[in-house]
C-alpha cells in the first residue's frame, strides 16, 4: 500500500459559472487598477478570496495498491536453435542470466513463453505472443525479451505492439550457411526409365556466391557417386528406376567454409517404382468352361495390355484348306516366342497342350526367358498327363512338379480346396482362409504331380499339391494343378475366393513389392520406423540390426505376427536414411525433416524481424553477455548503446485506489470571516 496526496478542486457551482463570475471580477477591478485606486490590492483580494471560496479547494489523500509490471520472456524452442552446435546452450545461459536480472528489479513480474516446434508451419513466435498477451492487462506490461535466432515465420506485416520489444540472437553478425534445396522430385516413377530430379546449393549470408560443390548421390545403401553443382544455380540428376517399390535417395552436399550448420546440406527422397501396362500373352489350348476366367481377370485389370490367342486348329486337324480361306488368324509362333517375347511380363499357358506348335526351341526360349526375370502361370488339364503335356518338353527343367504316371494322374472325385501351412505364411494365399475348413466350393478334377521345388500354397484331396508357386533364377513360375476353379467363379456351392487368389497370383508372378514372400521393409512416420520381415520360415524371427542417418547402431527384436510376419518398431527422429538388417536382407527408410522452414536457413539474423523494428538487437555469440537491464519511464529512449550497453523495461506505474479521504482548504466557517475580513480592509483603505 501506499499514500499519494494531491491538491483538487471541487467547485460549489458550475465551472463557466465560476469563470463568468472571476471575469466579472475582473472588469469591476481593471477601473480602480487604472487609477491606481487606494484599496485596489485588498479588493483585488476579497474577490480572489471568494472565488476560491466557490473554487473548494481540496486537499485528497489516496490509499493505491500498486500493481507491479510484466516482462514476458519468449524462449525460441524451435528445431533451428537446436542444430547450430553451442546455441541451444547459449540460449539457456541466456535465459538463466535474464530471469536472474529480472528478478532484480523491483516491482516488476516475469512471465516466460515457452514457443514450440511448429511442425511444417515453421517457428510461430508471434502466435504465442499473442496468447500469453491476451492474458495480460496492456497497462502492466514492460516489455518483451525474445531469445530466439531471428528464423520466425509468422511475423505481422503491421505491428501492433505498444511495448518496447527487445531481440536477443544467439550467435554472431554476418554468419553463412550452406543448404541443398530440392526444387522438384517425382514421388513414382517407371521401372525401366530414369527420372529427373532439380536441386541447387545456395550460400546464404556470402555476397558473391560462386564455385562449385560437391554433392554426393547415394540410392538404397549403394555406393555413392559425387557429382559437381554450380553454387546457386538449379542443377539436374538423372536416377534410372530399377526395381518396383521405394527408391531412397540420400543427397549430401559438402560442408561449406564457415556455416554454422550441416544440417540442411542434405535431402532424402523417396521415389516409389512403379511398372508401366503390364503386358500379357495368354494362350488357350483346348476350349473349356473356364477359359473366359482367366481372359476376364486380366481384361478386367487397367494396368494390363493382354495378347489372347486360343489354339482351335492344332496341326494334326490341317485339311489343306488355303490359308487366304480360312476365318482364324494363323498363330505366330515365331514372332511371340522367340522376336518379341521379352516384350511380355507375364505368360499364361491355359490347358495348353504342345502337339508340335511350339517346337522345342522356342520352348527353351520359354524357359530361358523365365530364368532371366519373366514369369510363367500354368493352369493344367487331363492334357498334364498325356503325351502332348508341357512336362514331356524343355519347360520341364522350370515346372515345381511332374505328373504321375497314368492310370493314376487324374483324379476326378468332389474335394474342397484348403490352403496348406506354408500357404497361411505366403502373401499370395494369406488370409483366404478364415478357418480351418474353407466354407469354399468343391471341385471335381484334380491333376496329382510329384513335386520337385517351390512351395506348395495349395493342397487338394489328401493333402496332395493343388497350387505351387517357385522362383526359377530371377523369375517366377505358378503351376495350378486343376481346371475347375471356373467353378467358383460360377458361384458352385457359394463359390471360393478365386477373383482375389488369381490376381494375388498373376502379381506375385510379375514381382508386386507388397506380395514378396521373403521381405524386410521399413517406413517412417511421425517420427517412428515401422518394420516388417515376412517369410515362409516358421523359425523365430532373427534380431534385427539399425543404422540411424549419424552411424550409429541397435540391436532390437522383432515380435512374430500371423502370416509369417513378424514386426517392430523404432523411434526414428533424426532426418536422413535410416538401414535395417536382418542378417540375409536390408531395407531402407528416408526419415524426412518435419519442419522445412525451419531448415530453410540455420542463420541467426534479424532480417525477418524488420516490420517490427525492434528497440534494440543484441548478439549473444562470441562470450557476449547479457546487457544490462533498466527501468526507463515511459516516453524514455528503450535501450543504449555503446560500452555501457543496455535495454530498457517501461515503468507504468500502474495502480487501483482502495481508498480516499479529502480536507477542505476553504470551508465555509473560514471562507466567510475571511471574505468579510478582506472586505471590510479594502473599505476602510479606500475612506482614507
Amino acid at each position: 500500500m501506499q499514500q499519494f496526496t494531491t491538491l483538487d478542486l471541487s467547485p460549489i457551482i458550475p465551472l463557466w459559472l465560476l469563470a463568468a463570475a472571476a471575469v466579472f471580477a475582473g472588469l469591476a477591478l481593471a477601473p480602480a487598477f487604472f487609477r491606481r485606486a487606494r484599496g485596489v490590492w485588498w479588493r483585488a483580494a476579497a474577490f480572489a478570496a471568494l472565488i476560491l471560496a466557490l473554487a473548494n479547494p481540496r486537499l485528497v489523500e489516496e490509499t493505491r495498491e500498486v500493481r507491479p509490471d510484466i516482462a514476458l520472456l519468449v524462449m525460441d524452442a524451435s528445431d533451428s536453435t537446436a542444430l547450430v552446435p553451442g546455441r541451444a546452450a547459449a540460449m539457456d545461459a541466456a535465459r538463466r542470466s535474464l530471469e536472474t536480472r529480472l528478478g532484480r528489479l523491483d516491482n516488476l513480474e516475469i512471465r516466460t513463453v515457452e514457443v514450440p516446434e511448429g511442425g511444417n508451419q515453421g517457428t510461430r513466435l508471434f502466435t504465442a505472443l499473442e496468447r500469453a498477451l491476451a492474458e495480460i492487462p496492456r497497462a502492466r506490461l514492460a516489455g518483451v525479451l525474445a531469445v530466439t535466432d531471428g528464423q520466425i515465420h509468422d511475423v505481422p506485416a503491421t505491428p501492433s505492439l505498444d511495448a518496447p520489444f527487445h531481440l536477443l540472437l544467439p550467435g554472431r553478425p554476418g554468419e553463412t550457411d550452406r543448404r541443398l534445396r530440392v526444387i522438384e522430385a517425382p514421388g513414382f516413377g517407371i521401372v525401366g526409365r530414369t527420372v529427373e530430379l532439380r536441386v541447387a546449393v545456395d550460400d546464404l549470408g556470402v555476397a558473391n556466391p560462386s564455385g562449385v560443390a560437391r554433392l554426393t548421390i547415394r540410392r538404397d545403401g549403394a555406393a555413392p557417386r559425387q557429382e559437381a553443382v554450380p553454387v546457386g544455380r538449379e542443377h539436374r540428376i538423372e536416377v534410372p528406376i530399377e526395381r518396383g517399390g521405394p527408391t531412397v535417395l540420400e543427397l549430401v552436399a559438402e560442408t561449406g567454409a564457415g556455416e554454422v550448420s550441416d544440417a540442411n546440406n542434405r535431402a532424402v527422397i523417396t521415389i516409389n517404382g512403379v511398372r508401366d501396362r503390364l503386358r500379357v500373352l495368354l494362350v488357350s489350348g483346348e476350349p473349356h468352361a473356364g477359359e473366359r476366367t482367366w481372359r476376364r481377370l486380366l481384361k478386367a485389370d487397367p494396368g494390363v495390355d493382354l495378347v489372347h490367342f486360343t489354339i482351335l486348329r492344332p496341326p494334326e486337324k490341317d485339311d489343306l484348306t488355303p490359308l487366304n480361306e480360312l476365318a482364324l488368324i494363323a498363330f505366330p509362333v515365331r514372332e511371340l516366342f522367340q522376336v518379341k517375347l521379352r516384350e511380355f511380363d507375364l505368360i499364361v499357358f491355359d490347358r495348353f497342350a504342345n502337339r508340335g506348335i511350339l517346337p522345342p526351341a522356342y520352348m527353351r526360349n520359354i524357359a530361358e526367358y523365365v530364368r532371366s526375370g519373366g514369369a510363367l502361370l500354368v493352369s493344367v488339364g487331363p492334357e498334364f498327363s498325356g503325351p502332348a503335356s508341357l512336362a514331356a518338353t524343355p519347360l520341364n527343367t522350370i515346372l515345381p512338379a511332374r505328373p504321375v504316371a497314368p492310370p493314376n494322374a487324374i483324379q476326378e472325385t468332389p474335394f474342397r480346396p484348403r490352403v496348406s501351412e506354408a500357404g497361411r505364411r505366403h502373401p499370395v494365399t494369406d488370409g483366404l482362409q478364415p478357418g480351418a475348413d474353407p466354407d469354399w466350393g468343391r471341385w471335381y478334377r484334380h491333376l496329382r504331380s510329384e513335386p520337385r521345388a517351390g512351395t506348395t500354397v495349395m493342397e487338394g484331396p489328401e493333402g496332395a499339391p493343388l497350387l505351387q508357386l517357385d522362383r526359377v533364377g530371377q523369375g517366377r513360375v505358378a503351376l495350378l494343378l486343376s481346371d475347375h476353379i471356373w467353378l467358383w467363379a460360377r458361384g458352385h456351392e457359394g463359390g471360393g475366393p478365386q477373383q482375389e487368389l488369381l490376381r494375388r497370383m498373376a502379381h506375385w508372378l510379375m514381382r508386386e513389392p507388397e506380395l514378396e514372400e521373403e521381405d524386410l521393409t521399413a517406413r517412417i512416420e511421425g517420427g517412428r520406423m515401422q518394420v516388417m520381415r515376412r517369410s515362409l520360415s516358421p523359425d523365430a524371427p532373427p534380431e534385427l540390426t539399425v543404422t540411424a542417418p549419424d552411424g550409429s547402431t541397435l540391436r532390437m527384436p522383432l515380435s512374430p505376427g500371423g502370416g509369417g510376419r513378424a514386426t517392430a518398431e523404432v523411434p526414428a527422429v533424426t532426418a536422413g536414411m535410416w538401414q535395417v538388417a536382418d542378417g540375409r536382407r536390408q531395407a531402407y527408410a528416408a526419415a524426412v525433416p518435419t519442419n522445412p522452414q525451419e531448415l530453410a536457413d540455420l542463420r541467426a539474423s534479424p532480417e525477418r524481424l524488420a516490420p517490427i523494428a525492434p528497440a534494440a538487437i543484441r548478439w549473444l555469440g562470441d562470450g557476449a553477455a547479457v546487457p544490462e537491464l533498466r527501468r526507463v519511464a515511459a516516453g524514455r529512449d528503450m535501450a543504449g548503446n555503446g560500452p555501457a550497453s543496455w535495454i530498457g523495461l517501461r515503468r507504468n506505474a500502474d495502480h487501483t485506489v482502495t481508498g480516499i479521504s479529502a480536507l477542505p482548504l476553504l470551508p465555509p466557517w473560514l471562507a466567510l470571516p475571511l471574505l468579510l475580513g478582506l472586505a471590510l480592509l479594502a473599505w476602510r483603505r479606500e475612506a482614507r
